[in-house]
């Protein structure tokens, strides 16, 4: 997929599956395996560093330095998982959107769960202006960029969960959202809700273990979009651990699923491989 059709495809289909990169060594064996477009994930981002996934743990700086990496490593289209925006106030938020657009993205989100540790989420209202204010920026770039607005009210326990997110999403796609994400949907009916409660395309999150709806059910649904959130980054590090466990234990089935040390040579640069 070209970058320019990353915003056509999310309102004309068919359905879009992104999987979520953490840098640009993940981004370009994502693309060579056929991905058309990528999101980043905080998340995979933190755990490649040794560090845990919590509010502000990554900044601004670190995610849109990652997320340059990734564009410029790839040809398809990148949306950032950009948090609540990465600022405290709407302008800070569209600041925030205009440098993701500087370095090539093209999409980024807006998440009602605040950076501030131990918060509560930030209102509908609070939200809502945020992303107002992102697709201002967006819409006086010029650039075919998608905005989407997560309610995360399925992620943080919230008691009314399936109808505080409708009510939520409705409040974001009339800011001017593009797309719309309840992360933490499983269920058919629950999703069903959801795409009748907008009109603009839905992402749904994928990567939970408990998560088992077909893909091609989904797209017949009329679902936009999917992503892998960081499930495919802690599936990568599951395997290290298991490949180490195994080497403990005479087992190096590990070996099954690697990369060559060709085929890497091929995706990241000229030159012949080492070998080793």
């Amino acid at each position: 997929m070209k970058r320019d059709d990353f915003l056509r495809r999310h309102n004309e289909g068919p359905m879009i599956r992104m999987p979520n990169a953490w840098d640009k060594g993940t981004a370009k064996i994502m693309e060579d395996a056929g991905a058309e477009a990528l999101g980043t994930t905080s998340a995979g981002i933190l755990y490649a560093q040794g560090l845990p996934d919590y509010e502000g743990a990554l900044t601004r700086d670190e995610c849109l330095r990652y997320a340059e990496d990734i564009c410029n490593a790839v040809d398809i289209p990148i949306s950032i998982d950009s948090e609540d925006g990465y600022g405290d106030t709407p302008e800070q938020v569209a600041d925030s959107f205009k440098m993701m657009i500087e370095v090539g993205a093209m999409g980024g989100s807006i998440e009602d769960h605040p950076r501030v540790a131990g918060r509560d989420l930030l209102t509908a209202e609070e939200t809502a202006d945020r992303v107002r204010a992102a697709r201002e920026t967006i819409d006086a770039s010029g650039v075919p960029f998608v905005l989407t607005a997560r309610a995360e009210c399925y992620l943080v326990g919230h008691p009314d969960r399936l109808n505080e997110s409708i009510r939520r999403i409705q409040m974001y796609e009339a800011a001017g959202a593009h797309c719309v994400y309840v992360p933490g949907l499983r269920k058919r009916e629950e999703i069903q809700a959801v795409l009748d409660a907008v009109t603009c395309p839905v992402n749904i999150l994928v990567g939970i273990k408990t998560f088992d709806l077909l893909l091609s059910d989904l797209e017949a649904m009329g679902v936009r979009r999917i992503s892998t959130g960081g499930s495919i980054a802690c599936a990568a590090f599951g395997l290290i651990r298991a490949a180490t466990q195994g080497v403990l234990n005479d087992d190096l089935g590990y070996r099954d699923g690697m990369i060559t040390h060709d085929e890497f040579t091929r995706l990241f640069g000229e030159g012949p491989a080492a070998g080793i």
